[in-house]
């Protein structure tokens, strides 16, 4: 992803399509100049649908398309035929997108899954013929329906980066080049802060050809929940990730006090953040002496994971993937044995259906 074409947050102009006209008609041949209504039903407005391409990593494609209008329905005709339906537009979206409404903020739609499609706007429902208003007190009626009118409103979309594990610290910390190291990534990487100014992805390969993916947040600083620095444009991209691996280098002036404002500015800007599993990792531990890490393990939360490493010697690069692995693996099983306590499976209504089904075979 190259930091010009990275883009994140679009806002643009949604406008479905306008039903049909009905049609007023009466029946005329030959040998029946007086025949009834027989004007057919307009067509339906086209519809606005999202749909998630996983082969996608920006709206990019979507930053210089303000109007997205889907077409109008074609009215109906004599004979009883009906107007053809707008055609529908489809909006591709790479996964991780939330749709709200522009004004009020109102939460619209989200894509999660590749090939997913949610219908955004309806388009207008095509309007009713005239035979459809025929009684026995108006055998000629002479109206007909308009078409519903489509709806149109301005959204932003705004992306939310999907990874398995989110790398969190502050800028030059050395996120960057554990990405590089971790995966086939190769961000840009210089020895100055905020060097990182996209996410970045990166696909890890790890035992028996499984895999996972990890996010190189660009770097957090204190006061980035009020928009200091690169502020809260890629704070929210944190929220979409399954565990969270806070970095902090050995150089460090305070560890203990690096790793507080980290957890500080993410508790402020979403609290339900400190839900997930975290993982800190102690980082250039080639410039330090190894005298360093019984009082780094001792000043550090003693209930999470500790693991260091050196991207430049490959100090406990295999033990960190193994740490973030399992980590993963208890955040799957914590998030269906979640699933299953909000959604339990009703056994009793299924042996009672089964029992139905034996009475009934007998």
């Amino acid at each position: 992803m190259m930091t010009s074409n990275f883009i994140d947050y679009v806002k643009i102009n949604v406008r479905s399509g306008r039903g049909g006209t009905g049609s007023s008609h009466f029946r005329r041949e030959k040998h029946v100049p007086k025949g009834g209504p027989d004007g057919g039903d307009g067509g339906r407005g086209g519809h606005i649908y999202l749909v998630g391409n996983a082969q996608l990593w920006t709206l990019l494609h979507l930053k210089y398309q303000k109007h997205i209008i889907a077409e109008n329905g074609k009215g109906g005709e004599g004979g009883r035929r009906s107007g053809a339906e707008g055609e529908d537009v489809y909006i591709e979206v790479p996964l991780g997108t939330i749709v709200k409404d522009a004004e009020s903020q109102e939460f619209l739609a989200e894509v999660t899954e590749d090939g997913q499609k949610v219908l955004l706007l309806p388009g207008g429902r095509g309007g009713l013929g005239n035979t459809h208003f025929k009684s026995s007190t108006n055998q000629s009626p002479r109206h007909a329906q308009p078409g519903e009118e489509g709806q149109d409103r301005w959204v932003i979309m705004e992306l939310k980066v999907l990874a398995d594990v989110g790398l969190v610290g502050f800028p030059n910390a050395g996120k960057s080049t554990l990405l590089s190291v971790l995966s086939a990534a190769k961000p840009e990487i210089a020895d100055y802060p905020f060097t990182t100014l996209v996410p970045q992805l990166g696909v890890v390969a790890y035992r028996d050809y499984k895999s996972f993916v990890v996010a190189d947040i660009p770097g957090i600083i204190e006061g980035a929940s009020e928009g200091k620095g690169l502020g809260l444009r890629f704070l929210r991209h944190i929220e979409r990730n399954s565990i969270l691996c806070f970095l902090i280098p050995a150089d460090a002036a305070n560890w203990v006090k690096e790793y507080e404002i980290l957890l500080g500015e993410l508790t402020k800007f979403n609290p339900e953040l400190l839900q997930k599993q975290r993982v800190i990792v102690i980082s250039k531990m080639d410039i330090s002496i190894p005298e360093m890490k019984d009082e780094i393990t001792a000043s550090l939360p003693a209930d999470l994971p500790l693991v260091f490493i050196s991207s430049i010697t490959q100090e406990g690069i295999q033990e960190l993937k193994d740490v973030l692995w399992n980590t993963l693996q208890e955040e799957n099983e914590r998030f269906q044995a979640e699933l299953l306590i909000s959604h339990p499976k009703n056994n009793k209504e299924n042996e009672i259906s089964l029992e139905d089904e034996e009475s009934s075979e007998d």
